[in-house]
C-alpha cells in the first residue's frame, strides 16, 4: 500500500479562558452537561481539552464532546458531579489543548511495517506539549488510548516544528496537545 499523508489538526490557537458565576453541572442518564444561563461557552469546540477551577467538587479537566447551538451548554467525556452555580462564586474554564480525531493506523490496514511518522508545526509562541496517542481498538473508548513513546513535543519557543518516527500495529492514532496556555499549533501533519 502506498504512503499517504494527512493533515490531522488544522491552525488551532489557543482560546481565552471563560469566567462565569453562573456555571453549573449536570450528570443525568449518562450525559454530563457544563453550563450557564449568560455566560457563552461558544468558543469551545469538541475535542478541546478544558480544566475547570472554582467549583466545589468539578475542578477538573474535561474533554469537550459537543457545544450546543445557542452556546450556554457542553458536553463532556468525563463524569462531572451535580452541582449548581451559587451566583457569586466565579468559576473558571481554561482552554488547556486539544485531541485530534482518530486516523487510520498501519494495524487498521494490516500493514507489517507499522511505521509512522508526524510533524508538528507550531508557531514561535506556543507553550504547552504535543504528543501522538496510539489505540489498539477498532471502536476505541477514552480509556483505550495510550501515549506513544518518542512522539512528545514540549515547546521551547525556539523550535517551530518537529517531528518524530514511530512504530506500531496501530489500529488508531491521535494527536493530543495539553497544557498550552498562549499560541497557536499550525498543524499536525501524519504519514503511514
Amino acid at each position: 500500500m502506498a504512503q499517504t499523508s494527512t493533515t490531522i489538526q488544522s491552525s488551532t490557537p489557543h482560546k481565552v479562558n471563560i469566567t462565569g458565576t453562573d456555571i453549573s453541572f449536570t450528570s443525568a442518564g449518562g450525559t454530563y452537561t457544563i453550563s450557564a444561563t449568560s455566560t457563552t461557552l461558544a468558543n469551545l469546540a469538541a475535542r478541546d481539552l478544558i480544566t475547570v477551577t472554582g467549583t466545589a467538587n468539578n475542578n477538573s479537566t474535561f474533554t469537550v464532546a459537543s457545544v450546543a447551538t445557542n452556546g450556554l451548554s457542553i458536553t463532556v467525556q468525563e463524569i462531572v458531579v451535580n452541582e449548581t452555580s451559587d451566583g457569586s462564586t466565579i468559576d473558571t474554564i481554561d482552554y488547556v489543548g486539544f485531541v485530534t480525531d482518530k486516523h487510520q493506523g498501519d494495524g487498521y490496514y494490516s500493514q507489517a511495517d507499522g511505521i509512522h511518522t508526524v510533524a508538528y508545526h507550531v508557531n514561535a509562541t506556543l507553550t504547552g506539549a504535543i504528543k501522538m496517542q496510539g489505540s489498539l481498538a477498532t471502536t476505541p473508548t477514552e480509556d483505550d488510548w495510550f501515549d506513544i513513546a518518542g512522539t512528545t513535543f514540549t515547546t521551547d519557543q525556539s523550535i517551530t516544528i518537529f517531528s518524530a518516527n514511530f512504530t506500531g500495529n496501530f489500529v488508531w492514532v491521535r494527536g493530543k496537545a495539553t497544557g498550552v496556555t498562549a499560541g497557536t499549533v499550525s498543524k499536525i501533519l501524519y504519514n503511514h
